[in-house]
Formats: C-alpha cells, structure tokens, sequence
C-alpha cells in the first residue's frame, strides 16, 4: 500500500506520479511520524516543498502549530487551498529573501532535498529563516540500490525511488555519509539523526551501519554560530 509523495521539485510531474512511500498498518508515514514527534506544539514552522500539505496538514491539526508552505506546481498548490492551508507558490531555489532572519521556529525539507537545483543555498536559506531544520532524505548509498547497480549494472530503483534514469526529478544524489559531511563541513550540528526503512510498513532502524541499512533519515539541525572550514573524514 502506498501513497503518494507530495514533495520533490518537479512541477512538470503530477503530484500523484511523485515518489511513493509506503503506509504503515495504521494507514501513516513513518518519515511524517517522526516529524511530527521533532516539532513541539505551538511552533511557528515553514514546509518547502509542502506538494499536498498532507504533513503541514497533520502539524496544525495534532500540534497546533502555527504553520504555512511554499510549493512550486500549480495542483500541490490547489491541494492545500482545499486543506485550508496557508501557502506560497515559489521557487525555493531562489531563496527565502522575503523572509527576515530567525523568523521562524523551525524549517521542514522533506524528500526535496535532492530534486532542487542548489541544495546549498537552500540549507543556508533555512537555518538563516529558522532556528531549526528538519531533512528527511532518501540515501543513494542504501544497499538494494548498490546490489542493484553491482548486479544489474543500471541506475538502480526501489519502491522508496521507483522512477528511471530519464525521467527522475532527483539530480543532487547524496548518501547519509554525504550528508552528514557537509554538516561539520559547514558548521550545522546535528542534533538528532533518525534512520528509516520503508519495509514492513516503515520502522526506525537502529544506528549501525546507517549508510548501508538505512533507506532514508530525518535529520534536525541547528546553526553552530563558528561555522568550521569544510573538511572530510566520516571515515
């Protein structure tokens, strides 16, 4: 059973063809749970990339948040008019210019991340908007995606990435290792990191091994007020 994913920067693609992620038994989206257990209630909170507002949906009506959207495709936008939401249509890969430093609490990029153009800028953006982000990401380096690639020898494909090469909207391919890299890179702490695999409806994995085991993760991340000079060595 799946739903669809109301996220990635592809306005030229139908809401309903976007990545599917499974349900849970309980009819939910573990990557949504575990946002909606990060977020503390009465948080003023900004969702990029909001598609349906399925999630920005769920924050105002179960923690009372004081929420709003920014969603670039025509549909995602009727979608949450008809959800009674509060959204923008834009360009995220412009920037947030019109919004003042720290005017929000928090910042949520789900499952875009890796369909916008300039990820960098759009990070800054947020945690100069916000005192805190929320990322939830799919990892390339997941290991059906590398058995699939090693054995197959074509980019790979699961239920969590279905799309084929040409007609993706991802084009930023990043692992968990990548990820967390450019955080002590660029002077963003991590300050909860939550590993997810969409089988059996959606759990949270433990943290072995995340890079190879884990299907995607949530990550909620603050600005350190050094910022460090890039380097590697996740090792």
């Amino acid at each position: 059973m799946t739903r669809s994913l109301a996220s990635p920067y592809n306005a030229e693609l139908p809401i309903d063809e976007r990545d599917a992620i499974p349900l849970s038994p309980q009819g939910t989206r573990i990557d949504h749970d575990i946002i909606l257990e990060l977020i503390p209630s009465g948080a003023k909170v900004l969702d990029l990339g909001c598609g349906d507002g399925s999630l920005l949906e769920e924050l105002v009506r179960t923690k009372d948040v004081r929420g709003s959207g920014i969603e670039i495709s025509d549909e995602g936008i009727r979608r949450c008019i008809s959800r009674g939401l509060a959204v923008l249509q834009g360009d995220i890969d412009q920037g947030l210019k019109d919004y003042p430093d720290r005017s929000f609490d928090y910042i949520i990029l789900n499952q875009t991340l890796q369909a916008v153009k300039k990820p960098h800028t759009v990070l800054e953006e947020m945690l100069r908007v916000g005192e805190k982000a929320v990322v939830g990401l799919p990892n390339f380096a997941y290991w059906r995606m590398r058995l699939f690639l090693l054995l197959r020898g074509r980019m790979p494909k699961t239920e969590f990435l279905p799309y084929e090469w040409y007609d993706t909207p991802n084009i930023h391919f990043c692992s968990l290792e990548d990820f967390e890299r450019y955080c002590r890179g660029f002077g963003l702490r991590v300050e909860r990191r939550i590993y997810l695999s969409s089988h059996r409806g959606g759990r949270v994995l433990s943290g072995v091994c995340p890079n190879l085991f884990a299907e995607s993760a949530v990550f909620l991340l603050s600005k350190d007020r050094a910022p460090v000079a890039n380097r590697d060595g996740m090792g």
